[in-house]
């Protein structure tokens, strides 16, 4: 510990803010479309020919199909366009970095710097599928084939869908009480209000043909052997089940450091945000999405002063140029540069981080601590690299009747869309082996 002087004791406290300014704050970061902007917006595209919007979206969505469909009226049609590419098209409408992906490559942002809002559009069209009740595909007749998804985040529910509908019987496993994985409980709440994910996670189960097993671990209720014997194939979708530490002294045991992926889904499953205490001032250690929905949403509960430090450049971090500005503008400081060097206690809770910038040490005051430096996985049976799953472009693993995609693979990328792609390539390939 340093020894530079403590000036104030921690404060942390619940209920900050009012009911009304924290139902404002958790409110839609981006609220939808109407009809007549979703008709104008859609007439701004140029429909191009072998557009680069469709070979920048990691699932290949016929875009200017969609958009041309918005515009002629056929929302409903849009949606069975985005849906026969990605199912989650609802969920990567609202949280893909589509200004880094689509968007960025729409013709329209080279020429004005003024894409077409195709994430908006998108949502735009899914929505108002979800809204009829009705799923737009149907099953194929029963294969009489089972198949276990263990992991019910995007890329196993990707997976059991489109295993579904080709008429397999999925059984799909889960360790938390609810499918949806990282949609249901790592993104910020103002990003998906209105409980979207579960709802998502049901319109997409409404396909019918998959069992779903909540509460039970691989490794700890059901083992890989188990499930390779009973099933004829297996898909892994395992997410990432650990969270890498700082190293620091005193960081499991001062009170109020907090890993950042359990503060947001504490944060994502209550019910009353006016319960959830946060402290005056937060450090959230880290640069990525995890970081910034953290340090955002600990300023909408009612801190005052919350910094982002991390160790290299604020053009290293893994958090888009749109995240950044998005904490920036919600009065989150961002400290690059910032190497922790110690964690700082009085009576058995942190007080401070004590870091240090081109070999100069600095110290932030901290009442609560939350840690995003990134998540592992944990080795499961296939051949792994370091603590990821090898997988081949069709991602099958090393071990027969054993398939694995998301975020758990080797070069699994943290993003919903991509972990959706990881799930139809991996159903493609189990479709084909199973003849």
């Amino acid at each position: 510990m340093s020894s530079v002087a403590h000036t104030s004791h921690a404060d942390i406290a619940a209920g900050r803010l009012d009911s009304e300014r924290l139902k404002a704050n958790f409110a839609d970061l981006h609220p939808p479309l109407d009809p007549h902007e979703a008709r104008i917006e859609a007439e701004r595209c140029y429909f191009c020919y072998d557009a680069p919007c469709q070979q920048a979206c990691p699932t290949a969505i016929d875009i200017p199909l969609f958009i041309r469909e918005i515009a002629a009226g056929n929302s409903l049609g849009a949606a069975k366009t985005i849906l026969d590419s990605n199912i989650m098209g609802g969920m990567c409408a609202r949280v893909c970095p589509t200004e880094e992906l689509c968007e960025e490559a729409c013709v329209r942002e080279m020429a004005e710097g003024k894409p077409v809002k195709i994430g908006p559009l998108q949502r735009y069209a899914v929505d108002a599928q979800m809204a009829t009740g009705r799923h737009p595909f149907t099953r194929a007749p029963a294969s009489g084939r089972r198949i276990a998804v263990v992991g019910a985040g995007p890329a196993g529910l990707a997976c059991a869908h489109a295993l579904a509908v080709a008429g397999h019987a999925v059984t799909m496993f889960d360790a938390r009480a609810k499918v949806a994985g990282l949609n249901e409980y790592g993104i910020a709440a103002y990003k998906t209000p209105d409980d979207f994910a579960a709802r998502e996670a049901a319109f997409i189960l409404s396909v019918g043909g998959v069992e779903t097993k909540t509460g039970v671990a691989l490794g700890r209720d059901v083992s890989l052997e188990t499930l390779t014997r009973d099933y004829d194939a297996v898909f892994l979708s395992l997410g990432l089940v650990g969270v890498n530490k700082l190293g620091l002294a005193g960081e499991d045991t001062l009170q109020n450091v907090r890993d950042a992926v359990a503060f947001i889904a504490e944060l994502r499953q209550t019910r009353d945000l006016a319960s959830i205490p946060i402290g005056r001032r937060v450090v959230v250690i880290g640069g990525g999405m995890t970081a910034v929905d953290a340090a955002v949403q600990s300023k909408r509960l009612g801190a005052e002063q919350v910094t982002i430090a991390y160790r290299r450049g604020i053009d290293d971090m893994k958090a888009s140029a749109y995240e950044r500005e998005l904490a920036q503008t919600s009065g989150v400081t961002i400290r690059p540069w910032a190497r922790p060097m110690a964690l700082e206690g009085h009576d058995g809770a942190v007080s401070g981080v004590l870091f240090e910038s081109a070999g100069a040490p600095f110290r932030l005051e901290a009442d609560v601590v939350l840690v995003a430096i990134g998540q592992t996985g944990a080795p499961s049976g296939p051949a792994m690299q370091g603590a990821k799953i090898v997988v081949d472009e069709q991602r099958r693993t090393s071990l027969p009747k054993v398939w694995a995609g998301g975020d758990c693979v080797v070069g699994g990328l943290d993003l919903t869309v991509s972990a959706v792609e990881d799930g139809k390539r991996a159903a493609r390939s189990i479709i084909a082996a199973l003849g």
